[in-house]
């Protein structure tokens, strides 16, 4: 790495924080909502909350086309735009979180490429974020966003396909940080189907390939499956479900469902209750 893009000794210290996290023995588990939902104040509210259950908050950047999200987040992003979310707010949103979880911020390249890279990868870095998963983000199209993000001291993690050769896979594994994101299910977010019977030799796979922990996400919503995870990856992660909780009850019911929800998958994952074959 280059003077250029060397993080200075302030910058990275939450990224070294989250790979420290995963150097632990137990599956980590890592709860999804956009910043913003259901409102300003209730979302800043959940989250801090969720962070007594989850070892990583991945909050949402609302994107008005969000291509590889299901009709949940679809809809909540929707709503926390309508409701006046701003970069400003997931920014105040990272700050405040930054001290009881690791933060990773999850979005879509172009409106972080609108908002300019170096410019969004300082301001994430300074409010706290270990790094930012962007799924829409091609290997072959990342060398900007990466000068960047290794410059600012940010991880970059990718969302890595089942069908992607072992040659690019190494690749990705080189040029990415944090963790590797891997579907548990084909299609979008928000499936209640079971685990793709592929999931477990994927990840294995990815473990022969790169050094980077693996984070299994995209479809993960009930407690036996976060048990079936931990036997085999570093991280389940749940988004839909949360949301689906919040939405369940009006106010602070929604909220407690949500709570309840992520208590439970937190327990199911620490259990390792080993998954049939």
């Amino acid at each position: 790495m280059s003077d250029e893009t060397r993080p200075g000794p302030e910058r990275g210290r939450a990224a070294a924080a989250l790979d420290e996290a995963f150097c632990t023995s137990r599956p980590l588990l890592a709860a999804y909502l956009p910043a913003g939902y259901p409102t300003p104040a209730a979302s800043l509210d959940l989250l801090h909350q969720l962070a007594s259950q989850a070892d990583i908050l991945e909050v949402g950047w609302p994107y008005s086309d969000p291509l590889m999200d299901g009709p949940v987040i679809q809809q909540a992003a929707a709503q926390a735009l309508a409701a006046g979310f701003t970069i400003r707010h997931l920014l105040r949103t990272v700050r405040s979180l930054a001290g009881h979880a690791h933060v990773l911020v999850m979005g879509y390249y172009q409106p972080l490429h609108r908002y300019g890279l170096r410019r969004a990868a300082e301001s994430l870095a300074e409010a706290g974020a270990a790094g930012v998963i962007l799924p829409d983000l091609n290997i072959d199209e990342a060398a900007a966003w990466l000068t960047e993000a290794k410059r600012a001291g940010l991880h970059t993690v990718f969302v890595v396909a089942p069908t992607a050769a072992d040659n690019r896979l190494r690749r990705i594994g080189a040029a990415g940080g944090g963790m590797l994101y891997a579907p548990a299910t084909t299609g979008v977010t928000g499936s209640t189907a079971a685990l793709h019977t592929g999931l477990r030799p994927f990840v294995h796979r990815l473990r022969t390939l790169t050094p980077l922990p693996v984070g299994v996400g995209i479809g993960v919503t009930r407690p036996e499956q976060a048990a079936e995870i931990g036997q085999f990856a570093n991280a389940a992660i749940v988004g839909s479900a949360l949301i689906r909780a919040v939405r369940s009850a009006p106010g602070g019911r929604g909220i407690t469902a949500a709570l309840s929800l992520a208590d439970e998958l937190r327990h199911a994952l620490l259990s390792r209750v080993p998954a049939a074959d």
